[in-house]
């Protein structure tokens, strides 16, 4: 009887006896959850990675015209390797004295004129019509505020000692910002857009010093002012991209009737 009170008594005791967690050989526990940081990125993006400064957009931007600033500025009088001075009479010696047209004032323009009719033509641009004219203006005022402070602060003579702003020219420099803006509008539709238009900009700079009316130096580093004032209004702008023209769309194209005979179509069409 004795023995049965025992023998029930521990049956009763094994069964409800706490038991001790089992760990798996081999298998670590599980390392308890990090709560401390859990709210400093709730959506689980990754953070972004900064690019090395040679592949960063500004520096792509800047490279360049700030490259040709620079040569222009070594080169001004007779410093460099080829000085505006060796320029200048490689110039007279091809073209004469006594040059001058003024193809330069009207040329330097030509650009926009480009991108007008391009877009005219039915070819998208980069940017819809509001954000392309903000970014004109932006670069126009850009270019035009530094060229001048530059200007009056070199006080270099002209050529032809018309007066002490030749350095830089803004000419040069203004042609090559519509270039500039012409190439990154249409540069995804064909490269040759870009192409014609720097080749019109390279023209005004070498009218310029045909013309007697800038130097070497002059010319090569407005062309820097152009382009930089481009790229910075790029750089600084944002407003979306890649947005559909606001407002009404226009495009011409050359048409022709048996009646009528040949002629250009202007079609208008609402979008959203």
């Amino acid at each position: 009887m004795r023995l049965s009170i025992v023998t029930v008594f521990l049956s009763f005791t094994l069964g409800f006896a706490p038991i001790a967690p089992v760990v798996a050989q081999g298998i670590p526990a599980a390392a308890p959850a990090d709560t401390t940081h859990k709210f400093e990125n709730p959506a689980g993006v990754p953070a972004a990675t900064k690019k090395p400064f040679l592949q960063s957009k500004g520096f792509r931007a800047t490279i360049v015209p700030a490259l040709l600033i620079a040569y222009g500025a070594s080169t001004i009088n007779g410093n460099g390797l080829y000085s505006s001075y060796s320029v200048k009479s490689d110039i007279n010696h091809l073209f004469g004295p006594g040059r001058h047209t003024r193809v330069d004032d009207f040329l330097q323009f030509a650009p926009y004129f480009e991108l007008g009719g391009v877009l005219l033509a039915g070819v998208e641009s980069r940017n819809d019509r509001v954000n392309l004219g903000l970014v004109i203006l932006k670069s126009e005022a850009i270019m035009l505020s530094s060229v001048f402070a530059v200007k009056h602060l070199t006080n270099i003579t002209r050529p032809d000692g018309s007066d002490n702003f030749s350095f830089p020219s803004g000419h040069t420099a203004q042609a090559f910002l519509a270039a500039s803006i012409v190439h990154t509008e249409l540069r995804d539709k064909s490269q040759w857009y870009g192409v014609g238009a720097y080749a019109i900009a390279t023209s005004v700079g070498v009218l310029r010093m045909v013309n007697d009316k800038h130097w070497e130096s002059d010319v090569i580093a407005g062309a820097g002012f152009g382009i930089l004032s481009a790229h910075l209004a790029y750089l600084t702008h944002r407003n979306r991209w890649g947005r559909k023209p606001i407002g009404r769309d226009m495009s011409l194209v050359p048409s022709w009737s048996p009646t009528g005979g040949t002629g250009l179509a202007l079609t208008w069409r609402p979008t959203r």
